[in-house]
């Protein structure tokens, strides 16, 4: 599976833990950086390079790490056709691909001991969509949200 990685520098170390924990499960990992630590760096730099080239390679996955996580998934979420999801638990990681087939998972390094930062990443990557009739709809709302600007319709009371 091809990999896309990138964080700042509150999650450097943890970067470099999850760089080698996936390459040694035989994944192919792209590294966006950061590739040294400075304390003065700015996450959008590597994440949105690692949105980016998830959305350049259907069926590649994306990482992105950060100090607590929320700003790398809503820089992530600003590349046309990502769905970035923040996990901190397993649970979290395993319905973001199941029911929202998000590509990309983010991870805040403050919050999430290392451990538990590889059982994320892990469950993630292993976990497929669902593709059930309803979390395909709901995607083909956001969706067609995304390129439209329209609202999806609002169901009729007597329908349900």
């Amino acid at each position: 599976m091809r990999i896309h990685i990138g964080g700042d520098h509150a999650a450097y170390e943890l970067h470099q833990s999850l760089l080698a924990h996936l390459r040694d499960a035989g994944h192919d990992v792209v590294d966006h950086g950061p590739f040294g630590y400075d304390a003065q760096d700015d996450y959008p730099v590597f994440v949105l390079r690692a949105a980016e080239a998830v959305a350049a390679e259907p069926g590649s996955l994306g990482v992105v790490l950060g100090g607590s996580g929320n700003g790398e998934q809503m820089a992530a979420n600003k590349v046309s056709g990502i769905r970035a999801a923040l996990a901190y638990s397993v649970e979290l990681a395993s319905l973001a691909r199941e029911h929202n087939d998000a590509q990309v998972v983010s991870i805040g390094a403050r919050f999430t001991a290392e451990d538990l930062a590889k059982e994320i990443v892990d469950t993630f990557v292993a976990t497929k969509f669902s593709d059930e009739a309803r979390h395909s709809r709901r995607l083909g709302m956001v969706s067609a949200y995304e390129n439209t600007g329209d609202l999806p319709a609002l169901p009729e009371l007597d329908a349900r």
